[in-house]
Order: structure tokens, then sequence, then C-alpha cells
């Protein structure tokens, strides 16, 4: 697992006067499961959206490199063109289309027909609900249906590093364990992920490594194992003094 799809060194964001990203070093290796977990505020997203180059009117700092090609500053179209997705907190489906036509949307870049129905059929067993509800509309989908569609969309692109922001945000007890399941069911498959997740507990015992992120910077790593043990991670993230 050395071979480096995403490697982040000295990443600074700043939204006016404000410093939100301080200075952060991070990498993801193939086929890894790392995750990015800390509290609200603490730049984590920021973080996400500096990757993608999906943010706005921002001083961004620093180096972000993407299997081995410098990314910062690239425009968000071109990086889904060399197999970068992501599944955007507040999931962001078409509400108006199917939830086939969504799935067709994420293979908007492939042109192998026989390919995307196969991967089309390949998701529809991951994800059964959805194969259930083909024709509905996106929008007419619970929260959790409609974070799976997100992640299903989002690999129907065959993506080389799938970033996921918060995808249990506002699911049920019962829907964030299956999406966690699911997590753990792409990660298996050999899709490399950087998972960003408030729910620092399921994050740890899903993913490979861990970052802490506190302020904008990182201030702790290592193997997720040893993280869910650690008895800082554990009064600070875990609610367990």
């Amino acid at each position: 697992m050395s071979e480096n799809v995403l490697k982040i060194s000295g990443l600074k964001i700043a939204y006016g006067g404000i410093q939100a990203v301080k200075g952060v070093d991070l990498e993801v290796n193939k086929g890894e499961l790392v995750t990015l977990i800390g509290a609200n505020g603490a730049g984590k997203t920021t973080t996400l959206k500096a990757i993608t180059g999906t943010l706005p009117g921002c001083k961004v700092e620093g180096q972000i490199t993407y299997t081995g090609q410098a990314i910062l500053g690239a425009k968000s179209f071109q990086l889904v063109k060399n197999s970068l997705a992501m599944v955007p907190e507040g999931r962001g489906v078409f509400t108006r289309m199917t939830i086939l036509e969504n799935l067709l949307m994420g293979a908007y870049t492939r042109n192998d027909k026989a390919g995307i129905q196969a991967d089309i059929d390949k998701w529809f067993g991951v994800f059964p609900r959805l194969k259930e509800r083909s024709a509905q509309l996106a929008g007419t989908l619970s929260g959790g249906e409609q974070q799976m569609l997100a992640m299903a969309r989002a690999l129907m692109s065959h993506p080389k590093l799938l970033l996921l922001d918060e995808p249990s945000m506002g699911l049920s007890p019962i829907m964030v364990e299956k999406i966690f399941e699911v997590v753990r069911t792409v990660s298996a498959q050999g899709v490399t992920i950087l998972l960003v997740e408030q729910n620092a507990k399921l994050a740890l015992q899903a993913a490979h490594r861990g970052y802490v992120m506190d302020s904008g910077l990182i201030t702790m790593t290592g193997k997720a194992s040893e993280m869910l043990d650690d008895p800082k991670v554990r009064e600070a993230y875990l609610g367990e003094g």
C-alpha cells in the first residue's frame, strides 16, 4: 500500500482574514481507507474542497498532488475526467432525474456502454434499495437513499480516489450503520477513499488510518485501530472519559 494517490503538503487556506486551514500535511495511499475526523469548523470540508477545486474566493497555499500530478488550482471537471470523485456533504443528487439517470450522469465521462451497464448492475447489487426504485425521481428518496445514490453515482466514474464528506450526517442510526457497511464494502473492493466524518467511532472502525483535525491543524495521526484506543481521542471524539 505504498503507492501514493493523494499527498497534501503545507496546505493553508484563508477566507479573507480568517485562516481556516493552517498548514496541513496528509496522504492517502492506493487501496487505503483514510479518515479525517474532528469537530465542526475544524477545516475538514474546506480541505476537501481545496482538493476538488471548489473553493470560491479563497487564498490557497501549499501543494496537493493526485496520482503524482500537481492539482492545486485545477478545475473540478478536469479532476472528474482524471477519475477523482467526491460525494459532497448534503449529497447533491439530481432531484428531478430518476435513480437510473443519476447513475448515468456519474458515467458521463465514459463511453463504454457495456461496461456502464455492468457497473449499474454491480452497484444495484450493493444498493438493492436503489434497484427497487430505479425509475423513481431522486428527490422523492429518503436522506439515506439519496446518500446511497450519491455514492453509487460517484463510483460510476471508476474513481482512483473517492472523497466522502460527512456521509452519515442527518441520517437515522439504522441508516448510518448501513452507509458505513457500504463504505467498508466499497473499500474492500479496492477503491481508495478519504472519508471526512463527525462520527469518529464508526469512521475509525472502518478506516485503515486516521487523522485528527482541530482548528485548521492536524493534531494526531496513526493507525485507526490504535487511535480508537487512544485516551485523548476517546475523551475528545468518542465521548468516553
